[in-house]
């Protein structure tokens, strides 16, 4: 069954038939908000721990109860969207979001907060796919290229401002707010981007919905959560029973999904994630290349956050400012990348990689000189390359992606990507923490923190070498 996008006809003053600058401008802003609060939870957590007399179990939960409820959801919001309207979805979803925001910044408790950041998490997913199906439905050719080019330099930018970003909120404690105002920040950009979207966001669905694939959403579910649930909880929780029979569980879950999925595509009908989708070549290359940059960033982030702060003793606020010159190189590397990829094509992501081994051996050895007297001017080097080179990565990946996906399954495509990266981000923090909160007690923060880089450089160089299979032209 063959789908066509048909925008909703909108009456004088609202939304307009086309994705405009402004409107551009708005769907970015709602992809940007639940990857910087993923991050800005980072700086945060010893002020939160404090003041709520949070154990580490509870912390982890506050981290991961967001980023496992946001994958969990994400390929479903992106049906939804296609079924009921995505800028409805949109609208929807970033409501929810600003709600959820200002539950956690009001929170009384540790348990509250774990429970109001689930939520939040579930809001998210069903907004963000919208973003994606959106300019896939609303742009084509050099548009589109351009389009997608900034979603990708703005999600990889809001990874380090969002850490940045809760350093100076914590340290500027605005009216007495400390930490809650890492999630009260998000009210009133939710309500200006409300209105900038009711104005200027187009409407696209399907014109012939599918209904939602009920089993399909509860055995990706399963799936997610009997991988993420352990990995994230396993370490502080002491790996309990659970945590393995959790594990064991994730592949025959996951192989049950991938069977019911098959199966309803056979049949005619329309799966959560048709697995025809996985026969376009540049959807299933670049995901194998998404998963471990993702992995890799979120562990980095957190890691690095983690030993700033307990290890070098910086406060928030030079620990969120030490990563301020990755986030610029970021940012301007993303400027350069179109022109590149028009020239070069995929060879970008492989110098992309290289670029960004020799900045993380650049922190390594910073940290092996400077230890524990580390800041903005010694990891200035390290930091502006290794980010220059993650610029060169992340937004063409993720533009190779979707390149052959079809309008009418922009929605699924986005949601699949989407979901890829968050549980991605989930596991980075999850394997890469992990590992270096295990080493920290025996090894020392600094040696704990030379082997977990070691390991991220040994995964940008897989990532390097997986890059060469991807199709040299980019369109």
């Amino acid at each position: 069954m063959t789908d066509t996008l048909t925008p909703t006809a909108a009456p004088t003053g609202a939304a307009p038939r086309v994705l405009g600058a402004l409107g551009l401008l708005t769907v970015l802003l709602g992809a940007a908000l639940p990857l910087i609060d993923f991050f800005i939870v980072n700086v945060a957590l010893p002020t939160l721990a404090e003041d709520l007399a949070a154990s580490e179990s509870v912390l982890e939960l506050v981290v991961s109860g967001y980023g496992v409820a946001y994958a969990v959801l994400l390929v479903l919001g992106g049906r939804l969207g296609d079924l009921f309207g995505r800028r409805r979805l949109f609208l929807f979803g970033m409501a929810a979001f600003g709600l959820t925001s200002l539950a956690c910044g009001l929170a009384p408790g540790a348990w509250w907060l774990v429970a109001a950041r689930v939520a939040q998490g579930a809001s998210a997913a069903v907004m963000v796919p919208q973003v994606l199906a959106t300019i896939q439905a609303t742009t084509e050719g050099a548009r589109r290229a351009r389009a997608m080019s900034l979603y990708g330099a703005t999600a990889g930018l809001s990874m380090v401002v969002g850490q940045i970003l809760g350093g100076v909120l914590v340290a500027a404690d605005i009216a007495g707010t400390g930490w809650r105002s890492v999630f009260l920040v998000n009210v009133p950009v939710v309500v200006v981007g409300l209105v900038l979207a009711v104005r200027s966001v187009p409407e696209t669905r399907s014109q012939r919905p599918e209904p939602v694939d009920g089993p399909g959403t509860v055995l990706l579910a399963v799936a997610l959560l009997t991988l993420l649930a352990p990995l994230t909880e396993g370490r502080a929780a002491g790996w309990p029973l659970w945590t393995w029979l959790s594990l064991a569980a994730f592949p025959l879950a996951a192989a049950g999904f991938y069977a019911v999925e098959r199966r309803a595509d056979r049949l005619g009908r329309t799966p959560l994630v048709p697995p025809s989708l996985f026969a376009l070549t540049t959807l299933r290359r670049g995901l194998t290349i998404m998963a471990p940059l993702a992995v890799g960033f979120s562990g980095f982030m957190f890691v690095v956050a983690v030993a700033l702060q307990q290890g070098a003793g910086l406060g928030p606020v030079p620990a969120g400012l030490a990563l301020a010159p990755m986030a610029l190189a970021f940012f301007v590397a993303s400027l350069a990348g179109p022109r590149l990829v028009a020239r070069y094509g995929a060879r970008v992501v492989t110098a992309g990689a290289v670029v960004q081994g020799v900045g993380v051996a650049l922190i390594m050895v910073a940290v092996r000189q400077g230890w524990p007297h580390l800041g903005v001017a010694e990891l200035l080097p390290g930091a502006a390359v290794a980010g220059a080179g993650q610029a060169l990565q992340l937004p063409v990946v993720m533009r190779i992606v979707l390149s052959e996906v079809p309008p009418a399954r922009a929605g699924v495509g986005g949601g699949v990507m989407v979901t890829t990266q968050q549980a991605s981000l989930a596991l980075g923090v999850a394997t890469l923490g992990t590992l270096f909160l295990s080493l920290a007690p025996g090894m020392g923060m600094r040696d704990a923190l030379m082997t977990t880089l070691a390991v991220q450089i040994a995964g940008v160089v897989g990532t390097g070498l997986l890059s060469l299979r991807l199709p040299r032209r980019v369109v």
